[in-house]
């Protein structure tokens, strides 16, 4: 009888002692043209991320040309005095590098990844397009035409349609904020190379700007590198423009976007709260984490798993424009898609799920798994350095202390379940939401106006 080998099994790996983990913090300096520098050494990373924040928010844009700022981040990477469009791209592929740049409320950014031993070609390169950018005509129509093509796809698309409508209704129509970021068919056709050329004029400069250089900078001199680089880039001096006031109507009402013949019901239930200079801040990132931030929430419980009605509905907080004097705010917001007969009883029920927690409050246990997953995970969120450099330029963008991310994750950690509880019942007061469908009217309209949620408007989808 043969006898059966035995199997000498390895003993089982066991997980090791955590190590201390907090957010890095930058180091502060200053170029001779007046460029605020935060630099932070991130061992290991060996593809840099540099985001410049330049100080042309979209309420600086002509009347009549919404949309402008948009234009020129793009066209920043269209050509320069050295490059023509095609070889600033053939450049930066040379060197394997990424550029993207954007516009929004408070700003323009424009963001490049490279690889450390790339990186001073990388900065050459996005200094070249800050300092001296082509703007030719013919890529400046080029990009208008593009986006041109770009704004009825978005209209197309639900969820942007509920956003569009949504801003349109919460502010004031001599906001900027109530007018679509990237501009509409009217003002982006107006656009020419001209009025790019008098935006960029007017509004970039070295004085106001920030770079934030983020990856692993062993044996890099990132002064010389950067003097020889975006210290080049002169510009006359300015302050930073003021932050206008945020001025928002949260009287509780309903919007229904006409979509005749809709399978589906996009929501998008919002009004605007406290920014991030406010004490309330972790507070209300904790309880709207507990509402809907994941597949455990109290709202994806309810509507997904009990009801059926969706894949996932979701609550979050977006700044929209920080001021540390309290003049900013953020977007409080819950968002999903339900199928279209059952838009009134999901709409019931979401209107439930914040009477009862207003009634009941959280659980210990929802604060909890909100923490854990809060901060638990920013070990791994934090990983990349565009990850890191993007956080730095979001805290210079809303006027925050450098080492205000480290400070947030501890304030999440000491939050208890009554502060939170509070948070999200203030932040989502059931009688001052404004409710945004985009789905069939002739079927929705009816079950909404029986819920007495607000008084309910019918608008075109067009």
């Amino acid at each position: 009888m043969t006898e059966l080998a035995t199997m000498e099994f390895h003993p089982q790996p066991q997980a090791g002692e955590a190590k201390p983990w907090a957010f890095p913090a930058p180091e502060r300096s200053a170029l001779g043209n007046g460029l605020t520098v935060l630099r932070c050494h991130r061992p290991g990373q060996q593809v840099v991320a540099v985001e410049v924040l330049l100080d042309a928010p979209l309420d600086a844009e002509p009347a009549g040309l919404d949309g402008v700022a948009t234009i020129m981040a793009r066209a920043f990477s269209e050509g320069t005095d050295k490059h023509s469009a095609e070889e600033f791209a053939a450049e930066l592929e040379r060197c394997g590098a990424t550029l993207d740049a954007h516009a929004d409320h408070p700003g323009v950014r424009l963001s490049l990844e490279v690889p450390a031993s790339r990186l001073a070609k990388g900065l050459g390169l996005i200094a070249d397009a800050l300092r001296a950018p082509a703007f030719a005509d013919s890529e400046v129509e080029r990009l208008v035409r593009n986006r041109l093509d770009e704004i009825p796809h978005e209209l197309a698309n639900p969820s942007r349609r509920a956003a569009k409508e949504l801003s349109k209704e919460l502010f004031p129509a001599d906001s900027r904020m109530s007018r679509p970021r990237q501009g509409t068919e009217e003002t982006v056709a107006g656009i020419d190379s001209k009025a790019v050329r008098a935006f960029y004029d007017r509004h970039v400069r070295p004085a106001t700007a920030t770079v934030v250089v983020v990856g692993d900078l062993t044996g890099v001199d990132l002064d010389a590198l950067l003097g020889d680089t975006l210290g080049t880039w002169t510009g006359s001096t300015a302050q930073l423009r003021p932050v206008p006031p945020v001025i928002a109507d949260d009287t509780g009402r309903v919007v229904i976007v006409d979509r005749p013949g809709a399978v589906q019901t996009q929501l998008l239930i919002g009004r605007t709260g406290p920014d991030r200079h406010d004490r309330v801040w972790p507070a209300q990132v904790l309880g709207t984490y507990c509402l809907g931030g994941t597949l455990t929430s109290r709202l994806d419980r309810v509507l997904r798993e009990e009801k059926g009605y969706t894949y996932g509905v979701r609550a979050f907080t977006q700044v929209l424009r920080s001021a540390p004097d309290g003049t900013g705010a953020a977007m409080l917001a819950i968002s999903g898609s339900v199928d279209t007969p059952n838009t009134g009883p999901a709409l019931q029920d979401l209107w439930t799920v914040l009477r009862t927690l207003a009634a009941e409050g959280l659980t210990d246990a929802e604060r909890d798994v909100a923490v854990q997953n809060l901060v638990g995970v920013a070990p791994l969120k934090y990983e990349t350095a565009a990850a890191v450099a993007s956080t730095l330029a979001d805290q210079v963008e809303q006027h925050l202390p450098d080492d205000y991310q480290a400070e947030l994750y501890r304030q999440l950690a000491a939050t208890g379940t009554v502060e939170a509880t509070a948070a999200v019942v203030n932040a989502f007061p059931v009688d001052r939401l404004v409710t945004v469908l985009v789905g069939d009217a002739a079927q929705i309209k009816a079950p909404v106006e029986a819920l007495g949620i607000g008084e309910v408007t019918v608008v075109s989808a067009e």
